[in-house]
């Protein structure tokens, strides 16, 4: 008897294809969204994607960014020692004051494309872009579509927000490398799997090595989020928590063992650190330091405060920083605990809880962070705080929103719980009212500032009174569009005012790349005032070939301008003779203000030290960071930095400078007494003392072999 195979049943072959095309079924969803998705969803967030990126990358020509990590940057370019190091100079003398990471993502960029503004910006504004993209993708997945979308356009239009991400400062960065964790921290709340764990482990770390503590701030978030809500028995979240702490240590310290490791005469010197040690600046400059004030490694940390106003709990609020990032703090708070509230008696794993103990944590976390610190304290820090903020706005407002339709229709039910039920829909048009009066009250700070901002404070006061109205006579009415109508006029009138500032912050011509801010000037401190403000600065992005790859403006002393009728000349060291050199000297910014300001370096002189630089390593030795990254990036070659940003490192020792010098490595040395940019008094001593003065510069110094004797 024979028996006959069954042909293939047609069910099979369309498995088969059906499983074919995974690839196309993703690309599909993500540029039009899920099937489930309302119709006007994947359409908004491109529109909102691209009004991010235009934000974030209107002008490029007309940033000039951070010069002090541009220099790195550049020097990273040059030598991959220095990439590796994170050093200020080709040369690798010394170091930045932070971490790598960010000077990595750049110095990459700067090596595919070249060297100029747009290859150092792209990735930044790249990242703030994909910070947008994945706070909606989180938000949406535990709340929906437009508490994704609302979230997501309030990061886009955060002003702190959009001012760092058209720099070169490592906070972009920062910010996309702890929204990754999140987004692994998440996942493994819902699933209750180690390898998610492990991964947001992972992604701090390189935030981390990226701003260091900073990157911590959200970590007991984390820890409570996951102990309490993670989809699995205890002890398996104290073991994924323990492995997950391994891989964060691991991503974490790695960069830095590996440095400290290194004899010190092999690398270059840790700038920011009291010993020449990363583990120093992770505690000290970047970590407690920051906190308290009190830094063994600077002494001026305490000072710091007055970039973003004194330290205070309503630091946040005050006429500094109050523009730049607490438009919407009044309506997360209200949201996160009437969020909390209506959540009170889910399930212990119930996953839109978990999300807002997670984005409530990071809001709290960083605002008493930020609002409390002693030390030194710049406005942009707190862009890390805005994913918290945008989150609870989107999440929250939502919940507030079904709670107050919710609180309209409570009938039929027993007396307590109606009222109850009442309560909770106050929250939305009571959430609303004290966020725009508070907006407006921002707004007529910086009146008479421009018409944008007169246009904004009507903006808001006539959205948010339709709003409120709107909310109440839906209430009574029964009119469930008005009240919907009346949630549209709420995101006006929230984000009209931030809009402004945003707006400013992306057209201002060009901004303070040390201190970068949005909106008018409202009396930044040190450091200059926001964008919109009178300040120096002009285009980078040229590669050097005996002219500058960047540079801008700065105020402060004069350092090595000829004096009036004298000049440079192409004789031997020491020489001088007149001519108009002096005339057309122009001056290069020192890296940023702040501890000391920037020097003005003149043109001329970095003329004279390459004509006479004689093969030395180094084109001259400096007092600060501020004041070499100018000349690297006027010269294209490697400068000293004998007291990193401060003045203040001991990177450089007399007897360090007797080598260099009997070496042939270095041959010139600026001696300055401008305040925080003084030269160590002893080698000051020593140059002056044994060197040959170079008249046409003042505090300008050549010495060779013959003078160390």
């Amino acid at each position: 008897m024979t028996t006959l195979a069954p042909p293939p049943a047609p069910a099979q072959e369309g498995r088969h294809r059906a499983a074919a095309p995974p690839v196309a079924s993703r690309a599909r969803r993500l540029f039009m969204g899920s099937p489930e998705d309302p119709s006007w969803a994947r359409p908004a967030l491109w529109a909102i994607l691209v009004l991010a990126t235009a934000l974030y990358a209107w002008n490029l020509s007309s940033i000039t960014g951070n010069t002090f990590y541009n220099a790195a940057v550049y020097s990273g370019t040059k030598s991959w020692k220095a990439f590796f190091f994170g050093a200020l100079d080709s040369g690798s003398f010394i170091t930045v004051d932070k971490p790598p990471f960010a000077l990595w993502v750049m110095g990459l960029s700067a090596r595919v494309f070249g060297y100029g503004t747009w290859q150092l910006m792209l990735p930044m504004a790249a990242v703030g872009t994909g910070s947008v993209a994945l706070l909606y993708r989180l938000v949406k997945r535990d709340f929906g579509v437009v508490a994704g979308t609302v979230a997501a356009l309030t990061l886009t239009l955060t002003p702190i927000t959009v001012a760092i991400n058209r720099d070169t400062n490592p906070d972009p960065i920062l910010v996309f490398l702890m929204l990754l964790g999140a987004a692994a921290l998440l996942k493994a709340v819902r699933t209750g799997r180690l390898m998610p764990m492990v991964w947001s482990g992972v992604a701090i770390g390189f935030a981390f090595n990226t701003k260091m503590m900073q990157a911590y701030v959200v970590l007991p978030a984390f820890f409570l989020v996951y102990l309490w809500a993670a989809q699995c028995s205890l002890g398996r979240r104290i073991r994924n928590l323990a492995v997950g702490t391994v891989a964060l240590i691991a991503s974490s310290a790695w960069w830095m063992v590996i440095v400290d490791l290194i004899p010190a005469s092999s690398r270059p010197y840790i700038g920011g650190s009291t010993d020449n040690t990363v583990w120093d600046l992770v505690i000290g400059y970047n970590g407690f330091g920051r906190i308290f004030g009190a830094s063994s490694s600077v002494g001026s940390q305490g000072n710091g405060a007055s970039f973003g106003g004194s330290a205070s709990i309503y630091r946040m609020f005050n006429a500094i920083m109050g523009g730049q990032i607490s438009w919407l703090i009044p309506f997360a708070a209200i949201a996160l605990i009437g969020g909390l509230a209506l959540r009170g008696r889910a399930p212990r794993t119930d996953a839109k809880r978990a999300a807002l103990m997670l984005w409530g944590g990071w809001f709290v976390l960083h605002y008493l962070t930020f609002a409390l610190a002693e030390g030194t304290f710049h406005p942009y820090y707190v862009t890390a705080m805005a994913p918290g903020i945008a989150a609870l706005a989107g999440a929250g407002g939502v919940m507030l929103y079904k709670a107050f339709k919710e609180g309209s229709a409570a009938v039929g039910v027993p007396p307590r719980e109606r009222i109850r039920a009442w309560g909770r829909a106050w929250m939305l048009p009571g959430a609303i009212a004290v966020s725009s009066v508070w907006a407006i009250v921002l707004l007529q700070r910086v009146s008479g500032s421009g018409t944008l901002y007169t246009v904004a404070e009507v903006v808001v006061g006539l959205a948010g009174a339709a709003a409120v109205l709107g909310l109440l006579v839906g209430r009574f009415m029964k009119r469930q569009k008005l009240v919907g109508l009346a949630a549209l006029a709420a995101i006006v009138a929230l984000l009209a005012g931030p809009a402004a500032y945003s707006v400013s912050a992306a057209t201002t011509a060009s901004t303070n790349g040390t201190n970068p801010t949005a909106g008018p000037n409202t009396g930044g401190g040190m450091g200059g005032g926001p964008s919109g403000s009178s300040r120096s600065g002009a285009p980078s992005g040229t590669k050097p070939s005996g002219t500058a790859p960047g540079g801008s403006s700065s105020s402060g002393q004069s350092m090595g301008t000829p004096p009036s009728g004298s000049s440079d000349s192409s004789s031997s060291k020491g020489s001088s003779s007149s001519s108009s050199s002096s005339s057309s000297s122009s001056s290069k910014t020192g890296g940023g203000g702040g501890m000391g300001g920037g020097s003005q370096v003149s043109s001329a002189m970095i003329t004279y030290l390459k004509k006479h630089q004689d093969g030395a390593t180094w084109l001259v030795a400096v007092a600060t960071d501020q004041t070499a990254s100018s000349i690297i990036l006027e010269s294209g070659q490697p400068v000293i930095s004998m007291g990193g940003w401060s003045g203040s490192d001991n990177a450089m020792t007399l007897a360090k400078l007797k080598s260099l010098v009997t070496s042939g490595k270095l041959h010139y040395i600026v001696v300055s007494s401008d305040g925080g940019q003084s030269t160590n008094s002893e080698i000051s001593t020593w140059v002056k003392k044994h060197g040959t003065a170079v008249s046409a510069y003042s505090g300008l110094y050549h010495l060779d072999a013959s003078d160390v004797g």
